[in-house]
Parts: C-alpha cells; structure tokens; sequence
C-alpha cells in the first residue's frame, strides 16, 4: 500500500544512543573500578567517538541520557545537545523493575535535570532495559511534555498509543528493535564478532527499505556491551556508509520523526495500514 515519509523519503533512519554510564553499577550498587569500572567508558571515550562519527556523516542522532548519568556528566550532556544532537531521558538509575509510587517522582527528576543542563526540555522517553513501564507512564510523560516513546516492540511502524481505550492522538510510539538492531543482545549476551553485526544490520536495513519502512538503531555508548569501543563504533560508520548508498534515505532524530507523524496523522504507513493498530 503506498505511502509517504517526509520528503518523499524511501526509508526513515533514526539511529539513536542510550548514554547508560555508572548508572547502571549505582544501581545494582557495585564499585565503579575493575570489571565494574564499563559504564565509566561512556563519557570518556564511548560518546565522544560516536559523536565524531555521526559529525563525519553529518546527520543528527538522538542520545537517550538517565538522570544520574547527566548529573555526574553534564559537561558532556552539553556537548551531545550543543552538537546539534537530540537529548531524550532515559530514567534515573536505569531501573529495571515496576517503579510503582516512586514512578512519578523519578520520571520528573530526570525531567528537570536535563532540562536545567540542555536548557529546553526533553520530548522523548526510553524505558530502561524495556522495563520499568506502567500503564500510567505515557500519562505521566504526557502531563510534563513529552510527545513520543521509544519502548514497544509490537510493530515495524510508529503508532498512536491507546489510554484506557482510547487512541490518543498528541503523542506516539516510536518502535524499538531490541532483538535484531540494538547492539546489547549482540555483543554482551551472544559474543557476536562485530563483522556479523554489521552484516546483520546491513540485512535488516535492505529488507526494511525494501518495504519503505522505518529503521531504528539502537546503540549503546560504554564498554562491555556497547559500541563505543574502536572496532565497534566502525561498524556504525560503515553502516551508514552503507545506507547512504541507497537513494532517498532519510536519516532524522527521533524528535523529528515524532513531529512529522504527529502533524501527518494519516500518511505514514501504520495509519495507512488498519491492521497495524491491533
């Protein structure tokens, strides 16, 4: 069924960045040094490679940045946002479990430290480790700003999110991929050498331009099971090497995205697409 993408783009790019540093090994309250020491990694090395590679591509990514990570490193945060960079929340601790009563207050949290430190408010939100969700989270996030979610996996499209039955229409679902185009299950969890990685990626993005569909890449910044060490941070740059030699690939932030689907409610290919709503 045909569809459309802003500028009549073939295929929507959003590659995107979860910062994930020492908040991780705050949480599940280790030591930062020694084999506890790969979320140090992401400020000092992991983010500022990948920003040089995004900067030699000239395209605009979107960094997802938990609220203890910013607090240890603004000074970074900065520089991912003055770079002309999107800056998205990420929780606070990168809590993995059901916040319950405590899920307000640290959804704001996060909210007012990257808004003090970026100067403008966040619009995005990514669960951390796909948990830490409720059935109230996109009304919390709704209530302070926010206009999109990067946390589902039912489907290949961006979608309208429903709250107690009903479609909403001032804030969308922008689908992550977690088992074939986030990097996490690839290097930490099946050792997969970075050659077939890239190979993987390359095979996603030709079957998803193949249907003019929407590509969204997930990478993470520190050591261990991220891709901001050398060899992994190359294969992002090959990537998009790669995927700029198809023609009208259209690589945006996450905000981006949101917005034009938000203002061409019935362009894009899941509202094009009834079945895609189930």
């Amino acid at each position: 069924m045909a569809h459309t993408w802003p500028r009549d783009a073939k295929c929507v790019v959003n590659i995107t960045v979860d910062f994930d540093g020492p908040c991780i090994e705050i949480r599940d309250k280790v030591g930062l040094y020694g084999k506890h020491s790969h979320g140090r990694y992401s400020a000092k090395r992991g983010v500022p490679r990948l920003l040089d590679i995004v900067k030699k591509h000239d395209i605009r990514v979107t960094f997802y940045v938990p609220g203890y990570d910013a607090e240890q490193h603004p000074e970074v945060v900065k520089a991912i946002a003055d770079a002309g960079h999107e800056i998205a929340a990420h929780s606070y601790l990168h809590e993995r479990w059901d916040l319950g009563a405590e899920e307000p207050s640290l959804l704001r949290k996060t909210h007012k430290i990257l808004t003090d430190i970026v100067g403008k408010p966040p619009i995005g939100w990514r669960c951390a480790g796909g948990l830490g969700k409720s059935n109230q989270t996109i009304k919390l996030l709704r209530e302070l700003g926010y206009i999109y979610d990067s946390s589902e996996k039912c489907t290949d499209w961006p979608f309208f999110p429903s709250i107690d039955g009903e479609e909403v229409r001032d804030f969308i679902n922008l689908p992550d991929n977690v088992s074939s185009l986030d990097d996490y299950p690839f290097y930490w969890l099946n050792r997969t050498p970075p050659s077939e990685v890239l190979q993987q990626w390359k095979d996603e993005f030709h079957s998803i331009y193949a249907e003019g569909g929407y590509y969204d890449l997930i990478l993470h910044a520190r050591n261990g099971f991220g891709s901001g060490t050398p060899t992994r941070a190359k294969v992002l740059d090959d990537l998009i090497s790669f995927m700029k030699s198809y023609p009208n690939v259209l690589f945006q932030t996450q905000e981006e995205t949101a917005r034009w689907c938000l203002s061409n409610p019935t362009a894009w290919p899941a509202r094009r697409n009834p079945r895609a709503q189930k």
